[in-house]
């Protein structure tokens, strides 16, 4: 790697332009173009591959704790990145190509071999797509936004500005890939072309991203400190409490889109008899999400700070799904759970990686380093893992229930199947909402914060950490 020092200044209360704010965005717009459609990639194994569930959760269980690992290991090399564009940046370049070719090769799953070639074939290209090439974009590109700016809320309007576009990535890939796999033949090959093109987009929305976003944030001290000893930095990550919640509120935001991920094509299809319907409801969910984002969230941050307006969501949300559980297979019910989802998840999806964000300066401020990667990869860690055991207890769950897996997408599921299906939809919510709660209800640093960058100021001044 280059050993080039960014042209960059300290980046403390600089005001970043909308512009600049909205291609930060599109990176996320184009992760979820493509990752989106991976939402339902349990129904694709299962429906359209011709692979049992169980063999489905064990690739997703295992890929995650190799994805862990991956995660620490992009952390360091961040650390360790000198180049002409910075440390995070020059990844969300050097990535972007390899990441879109390895969705499709996901989805090429080998039809006509034994069970055991299917289980390589899966645990190597899921891995490939997501403990590799994935890592190697997202992570650094989350890290970006603590790069180019050192402002609380600066970074917070990055998140909610990601947070807003990256919905719409879900928008254009699960709104339209059921209906345009039907169209290209509602079979294997129609879900390669569908994700192909999804590919393409994606590329173009990470190079903009590239183009645009530059790393300001420089700390001459920094400059001066030998290189981090591994179980120094991975020490002081654990000591860090505020990072450790901050992880656990990232897990549980994306173990949300896990279970409606998972779960609701079969209750679309089991229930309603319609899968097609489970775009339309994903739809209202994440169009609803964008809403509340855009008109709401950011009167929200200033008025309430974004512990608060978290904690606000969450406790809408919950009730929400209460009223719901009173009628759990009637699809206008199902309709206000995905309504009233929307609304209670904006705030704390908005700005979930302002709280990151936040640990990298609590970090410093407590053991006198500086660690933008490994906070964005070690808080990756928890929400990789979490799916991924999310992922795989579904899917046990749903085998044990007697589910039927099919090549032809027709097969008929015993009433224990589907009893299980709205089970899972009705209790991991509640679960999921009432942690949620709990755990916001301990985070205190939004008001430590101007303290915490007083004496970091100070501290700097004299060329400290």
């Amino acid at each position: 790697m280059s050993t080039a020092t960014p042209n960059i200044s300290p980046a403390v209360d600089e005001k970043l332009s909308w512009f600049t704010r909205i291609c930060y965005g599109f990176g996320d717009t184009a992760c979820n173009v493509v990752a989106g459609a991976m939402t339902i990639l349990t129904f694709f194994y299962t429906d359209y591959a011709g692979v049992e569930p169980t063999t489905v959760g064990l690739v997703m269980l295992l890929s995650r704790c190799f994805d862990g690992v991956s995660d620490v290991i992009m952390g360091f090399i961040v650390e360790r990145t000198n180049s002409k564009w910075g440390k995070s940046r020059p990844w969300v370049l050097w990535s972007s190509i390899p990441f879109c070719v390895s969705i499709v090769l996901i989805y090429c799953v080998p039809q006509g071999v034994s069970d055991f070639t299917q289980f390589v074939y899966l645990f190597i290209t899921y891995n490939f797509c997501n403990t590799v090439c994935y890592t190697a974009l997202n992570l650094p590109y989350g890290s970006l936004s603590a790069m180019m700016t050192r402002s609380s809320h600066e970074r917070d309007m990055l998140s909610v500005t990601r947070m807003a576009l990256s919905p719409i990535g879900k928008i254009i890939s699960i709104s339209a890939t059921l209906p345009l796999i039907k169209v290209f033949g509602d079979n294997q090959t129609a879900w390669i072309i569908v994700m192909s093109i999804w590919a393409v987009l994606a590329l173009f929305l990470l190079l903009l991203c590239f183009k645009q976003c530059e790393e300001k944030v420089v700390i001459e001290a920094r400059k001066k400190e030998d290189k981090l000893p591994v179980g120094r930095a991975i020490k002081c990550l654990l000591m860090n409490k505020y990072f450790l919640m901050a992880a656990f509120i990232w897990m549980m935001q994306c173990i949300i889109q896990m279970v409606t991920g998972t779960v609701l094509p079969y209750y679309c299809k089991y229930i309603f008899f319609d899968d097609s319907l489970f775009s339309y409801l994903l739809l209202l969910e994440v169009v609803t999400t964008i809403a509340t984002t855009v008109l709401f969230c950011p009167f929200l941050l200033r008025k309430f700070g974004k512990r608060n307006m978290s904690m606000i969501g969450c406790a809408v949300a919950l009730i929400g799904h209460l009223i719901y559980c009173t009628h759990p297979t009637d699809f206008n019910w199902v309709i206000f759970s995905c309504f009233i989802r929307g609304v209670g998840f904006a705030p704390l999806n908005s700005v979930i990686f302002g709280f990151l964000g936040d640990c990298v300066e609590y970090g410093q401020y407590k053991f006198h380093i500086r660690t933008e990667g490994l906070i964005f990869s070690g808080g990756s860690i928890g929400y990789k893992l979490g799916t991924g055991l999310c992922g795989a207890f579904i899917t046990w769950l749903m085998s044990m229930s007697g589910y039927i897996a099919s090549t032809t997408a027709d097969a008929v599921q015993p009433q224990s199947a589907i009893d299980m299906i709205v089970n899972i939809y009705i209790f991991g919510m509640i679960i999921i909402w009432v942690s949620l709660l709990i755990v916001l209800s301990m985070y205190k640093l939004d008001k430590e914060y101007p303290a915490i960058m007083e004496e970091l100021s100070k501290r700097e001044a004299r060329g400290e950490m």
